[in-house]
């Protein structure tokens, strides 16, 4: 009897360290569970944070170039119409703060005045040329894509795209009338300020673009509301229309 409690007692315990046993392999996967997860969610976080720093780093406006052109088609982007060095990136200087201007108090001479950056007092404006440097007429598009919108700025924004001394000023349909703001084009969908394709453009050709973004005052759509909000674009030159 004494040896039959004992044999029963010793499974009781082996049981009883087999449960403990099992229950403590549990709690470890558990914990690596969580491990794992707050693991992922850092670098998720962390990937998060460096792909909205790399886009808020280059600016307010940013123009690429497909790379593929250059190597295709020979057409090539730089700011100096004298060094001509080739980038596949430009980037405007940002504007610490924008407050609203008129049309009226924008130089006449914009197209001309410089190349590279050469803001002015509450506006942006870029310089920079396309050339084809190939052995062959080709065509190209260009867009301007809205990256971020802060507090529906861009409801009062304007853009006055200068294609050689061709001019055109885009804005964002009007609220109240679904109409296009006057002397403007209207954006050409919410995510893009326009779409526009530049075709026979003959070897040794240049397109010469300046760029102007200003927050228009007389806009209706310009009221107290939209203070403090931000707007972020990517000009992209590309051989074919791509849609988003």
């Amino acid at each position: 009897m004494v040896k039959e409690k004992q044999k029963e007692e010793r499974k009781i315990k082996n049981y009883e360290k087999r449960l403990k046993s099992e229950k403590i392999v549990k709690r470890e996967i558990k914990i690596k569970a969580v491990r794992i997860s707050i693991l992922i969610t850092i670098i998720f976080l962390v990937i998060i944070y460096f792909l909205l720093k790399t886009v808020y780093d280059l600016g307010d406006f940013t123009i690429s170039l497909d790379p593929q052109l250059e190597l295709k088609s020979g057409l090539v982007m730089y700011e100096s119409i004298e060094t001509k060095e080739n980038k596949q990136i430009l980037k405007a200087d940002k504007l610490d703060f924008m407050d609203n201007i008129s049309i009226k108090w924008l130089p006449n001479n914009l197209n001309n005045e410089a190349e590279g950056g050469h803001n002015g007092d509450n506006y942006i404006a870029y310089t920079f040329y396309v050339e084809n440097q190939g052995s062959e007429i080709i065509n190209y598009w260009y867009n301007i894509h809205i990256d971020d919108v802060i507090k529906n700025v861009d409801s009062a924004i304007r853009v006055m795209v200068y294609r050689n001394d061709e001019k055109k000023i885009y804005a964002k349909t009007n609220s109240r009338t679904n109409q296009p703001e006057e002397g403007t084009i209207s954006f050409y969908s919410d995510e893009e300020v326009l779409m526009e394709q530049r075709s026979n453009f003959n070897p040794g050709d240049i397109d010469k673009f300046t760029i102007v973004v200003w927050l228009e005052g007389d806009d209706p759509d310009c009221v107290d509301a939209i203070i403090g909000g931000e707007m972020k674009m990517t000009m992209e030159i590309t051989e074919e229309h791509i849609k988003r």
